[in-house]
């Protein structure tokens, strides 16, 4: 009886968390509107969690377009000073989606998805 009522609970999680799931092929690009001090949080906090540091963006990322990409910049010192020339790294880029009634960022390079709460945005 145990086993029986260990695998109905099993099968029940598995079929509500099934409807759970985000499907990718309802992404739209889009991008952000009404931008508020809020959804600028959002997106802030978004991109630095993916990059694993802060970086610096501007008011306006992603209210005019649905990409945004990040360039690498080593960093320099009093001592040791920015080099000057090409950075052969590639730039990080996410895009904007809105899929049902979320914004999401998507890291390019390896998919992975970040819900922008408090954030408004329209399908381009």
């Amino acid at each position: 009886m145990k086993i029986l009522r260990s695998i109905s609970v099993t099968a029940l999680w598995l079929m509500l968390s099934g409807c759970q799931t985000v499907d990718a092929d309802l992404d739209r690009p889009a991008r952000i509107v009404n931008a508020d001090a809020d959804s600028r949080a959002a997106l802030q906090a978004a991109v630095n969690e993916a990059l694993g540091t802060e970086v610096m963006l501007a008011d306006t990322a992603l209210t005019d377009s649905s990409r945004l990409t990040i360039e690498r910049w080593p960093a320099g010192t009093m001592d040791n000073p920015v080099p000057q020339g090409r950075i052969l790294e590639k730039p990080i880029q996410f895009q904007l989606v809105r899929n049902g009634d979320d914004c999401v960022l998507v890291k390019k390079s390896d998919g992975s998805r970040y819900l922008l709460s408090d954030t408004d945005c329209e399908a381009e």
